[in-house]
């Protein structure tokens, strides 16, 4: 039969509900008690549809999940917005942070100690304050220090572990954290301290709008890895459709009209997705049991924080059963089904081309009026607007992509003679009769490609702008602590232990304190000027000021911009006051002067390894003894030995024996926004997922196709076929449409990214590394599944594949 022989189409009768109803339900009995064939069909729809379905769920739990990991820290927080400061008293808490690193992973941490001998405030997850001496720690980091991993780290807790913090009290499972009790006395030793009487941070105003290049990331980012997944619940639905066309032909045969063979049809379909949502949600449910005790990127979550929205999850439920009905019922529009057969199995009508460029060009004008303007007005109504505009184009335009795929492989591939070798002419003659079925195979990966590359572009263009030049130099010194001295003993102290430690190559060892004008001294210690004074051997002093010469002894002088040229009150010869208060300002009542020898010399500065600029009086330990310095700050600049491992973890051991809460910070060239850090490691997390799926849904439909063309195998080797024939052949036949796809989503991705750079007002670059990575995943997915589909292809092979029912 072909498509001009059709029978022209029976007039549409005004069907009931209940009309609708019954054919619905009958097309769902036949996907019960069809057989065999009519199982494995509704088996694989649901499958395909329950992998979509689990995905969403997980999506629509992202608020949820991110809501209660945020309200466990709120909870716990110790931050205050009030401005009152709290005073010590019999219910108040001594606190200071103590968070370290290990191996790059973070350590939060928290020292503390009671004010009085009333009930101060607990933290979440303890039930009792530790003494000093003991600790809290959260299970992930008790099974850390536990593990031969941690034995370096065990050296840097000098505490009696005596419970583990409970949930309420942790961000998440795998979470590194402690609380552990020193003495009134050991704080001594701690840079700065707080009082507490309440744990939990008090929410007020409004928080800061996000960045406009961020909030694109972010829509572009949903929409990348949630329509891949959307398409791919779409053609589960479809699975089967051959075979399918052929049972519904059967039902015409015994009287049935061709509307109601379309409702039984999508009957079928209905019951797919309905089984596929309960498969989803089972998926699911298992899902967030495994998720609960990963981590990336320091990230996890509990498995009661995993909950769909009710909302999402309603529109979810609704949406899948919905759209695969519709989906059924707009694929049987262009096919007539008659008694004696079906349309499809003549030469198919050629693909109109206009409405698959109407999308992507409606895309693309939605989204040009934004260019240049998107950062806006995104605060507010108008930004909304302007988000979902954004959303829609970038929708428009990838669902275009996918749209043009179809025709693009029907155009390639009729082009196609009968030259070449046999597994080639099987694969080609294959899709030439039936090219949408394979181009609906890789739709996912192409629009998955073509906004993956797009959401790159806009992403390296991003990280550029939310990267800054910190100044520091990391081959000057690697590593930076600020210790806590009580004086400048302490200090010398510190930094021998320092240079004595492990791996450590070179220390630059700076004391430094403040000295305040004797000359002008007034009633308000606030007005009296101020210098710092710095105090350091002659390597030291080379690398904070520039030296021509330095000797034992000598003294320098750099002018500090607050005072004009020649206004300083540090000048050679001049006496300076060292007495200070305990709050920080010069002691008026009690002078303890000091000479500036009239040696010193004026120099110029010079940037130090951290990227300050230090002014001020510069003294080397044989004319200024640091002993001297009241209130003194002590700074370390560490070069490690790059041949010892694991060196900074002991230069961090070192740093715990001196202060519970020293940060030893790392020096680095750059530094980036954390609003950027997280939402990197959520689209991380993202496309990790999608990709996962779009594996697994290729592996599916793969294995549809096979078991559709299982009797057409068997033939074929049954009449002599080399079954390496057939296995080319249908790796030819998954790789051409492939390649195509992977073209077209270049071309897309291109413009789509293109688009999403003029939105952002960043400069037009091509990200071509992005491009041959995204590319090289797309290819890599589909080599994947085809080596994953050799086996079953080899079983469907046998002569036992002649058997009908």
């Amino acid at each position: 039969m072909s498509g001009q022989d059709a029978p022209a189409q029976e007039p549409r009768a005004r069907v009931s509900v209940a009309r609708w109803a019954a054919d619905l339900a009958m097309g769902a009995r036949f996907a019960v008690t069809g057989g065999r064939e009519s199982w494995a069909r509704t088996i694989m729809t649901a499958v395909g549809v329950g992998l979509g379905v689990a995905l969403l769920l997980l999506a629509s739990s992202v608020p949820t999940m991110y809501q209660a990991r945020h309200d466990r820290g709120d909870a716990r927080s110790a931050l205050s917005f009030m401005d009152t400061e709290v005073r010590p008293g019999p219910e108040t808490l001594r606190i200071a942070n103590a968070g370290t690193t290990y191996r790059d992973r973070d350590i939060g941490g928290m020292v503390m100690a009671p004010d009085g001998k009333g009930e101060p405030p607990l933290p979440p997850g303890i039930d009792r304050i530790p003494a000093a001496g003991e600790m809290w720690v959260s299970p992930a980091l008790k099974k850390l220090l536990d593990s031969d991993e941690g034995k370096l780290l065990r050296d840097r807790f000098p505490y009696r572990t005596i419970g583990v913090i409970g949930d309420s009290g942790l961000s998440g499972p795998t979470e590194l954290t402690y609380y552990a009790g020193i003495s009134q006395k050991a704080f001594g030793h701690v840079n700065s301290s707080d009082h507490i009487d309440h744990w939990g941070t008090e929410k007020t105003g409004k928080s800061e709008p996000l960045d406009p290049a961020l909030l694109l990331l972010i829509i572009v980012g949903c929409v990348v890895l949630l329509l891949p997944v959307l398409i791919f619940i779409a053609t589960a639905a479809r699975f089967g459709g051959e075979r399918r066309d052929r049972r519904l032909a059967a039902l015409r045969l015994v009287g049935a009209d061709i509307h109601m063979t379309r409702r039984i049809a999508a009957g079928e379909s209905l019951f797919g997705s309905l089984l596929g949502l309960a498969v989803g949600g089972g998926l699911f449910l298992l899902g967030r049991e495994l998720i609960s005790g990963v981590d990336i990127w320091g990230i996890s979550f509990f498995a009661s924080d995993i909950v769909p929205s009710a909302p999402l999850a309603l529109v979810i439920a609704a949406a899948v059963p919905a759209s695969a009905v519709m989906v059924t019922l707009i694929a049987l529009r262009g096919i007539a089904i008659e008694p004696l057969g079906v349309v499809r199995n003549a030469k198919p009508k050629r693909r109109r081309l206009w409405w698959r460029l109407l999308l992507p060009l409606l895309g693309m004008a939605m989204l040009l009026p934004l260019a240049g303007g998107f950062g806006a007005g995104t605060a507010g109504g108008t930004g909304d607007m302007k988000a979902y505009q954004a959303a829609a184009g970038a929708v428009l335009l990838l669902i275009g992509i996918t749209a043009l795929l179809p025709w693009v492989v029907e155009a390639v591939v009729e082009r196609f003679g009968g030259r070449g070798s046999v597994p080639w002419q099987l694969a080609t003659r294959r899709l030439q009769l039936s090219s949408g079925t394979a181009s609906r195979a890789v739709s996912g990966i192409t629009v998955a490609v073509a906004g993956a590359l797009a959401l790159q572009m806009l992403f390296t263009s991003v990280q550029a702008d939310n990267t800054e030049s910190t100044g520091q130099d990391p081959n000057r010194a690697q590593l930076m602590a600020n210790v806590p001295v009580a004086n400048g003993a302490k200090a010398r102290d510190a930094f021998t232990r320092y240079r004595a430690t492990k791996s450590v190559r070179d220390l630059l060892g700076v004391t430094g304190g403040y000295v305040s004008d004797v000359h002008r001294s007034k009633d308000d210690p606030s007005s009296v000027p101020e210098e710092a004074i710095t105090v350091a051997d002659c390597p030291t002093l080379r690398e904070v000021v520039r030296l021509t010469s330095c000797e034992n002894g000598d003294v320098f002088l750099v002018e500090s911009p607050y005072f004009g040229d020649g206004e300083g009150f540090a000048t050679p010869g001049a006496k300076v006051n060292l007495a200070y208060r305990d709050n920080g300002e010069p002691d008026l009542r009690r002078k303890k002067l000091w000479t500036i020898p009239h040696s010193a010399t004026k120099v110029k500065p010079r940037t130090d390894p951290t990227g300050s600029e230090r002014t001020g009086i510069f003294a080397t330990p044989g004319a200024f003894d640091v002993a001297d310095l009241p209130d003194p700050q002590a700074s370390a600049m560490i070069r490690l030995d790059p041949k010892v491992p694991d060196g900074v973890e002991y230069v961090r051991n070192t740093s715990a024996a001196l202060s519970p809460a020293i940060d030893v910070m790392r020096l680095s060239s750059t530094s980036r926004s954390d609003e950027f850090q997280t939402i990197r490691k959520a689209l991380f997390i993202g496309a990790t997922a999608t990709l996962l799926l779009i594996g697994a849904s290729m592996i599916v439909t793969t294995l549809e196709q096979l078991r559709e063309r299982k009797r057409l195998l068997s033939v074929l080797v049954a009449f002599g076929t080399r079954r390496t024939t057939l296995s080319w052949s249908v790796l030819w036949q998954t790789a051409v449409p492939v390649v195509l796809g992977l073209a077209l989503s270049i071309a897309g991705g291109l413009a789509l990214g293109m688009m999403l750079l003029k939105m952002a007002g960043q400069p037009l670059a091509v990200d071509w590394t992005g491009l041959g990575t995204m590319t090289g995943v797309g290819g890599g997915v589909i080599l994947l599944v085809t080596l994953v589909s050799l086996p079953p292809l080899w079983r469907m092979m046998r002569p036992e594949g002649l058997r009908t029912e």
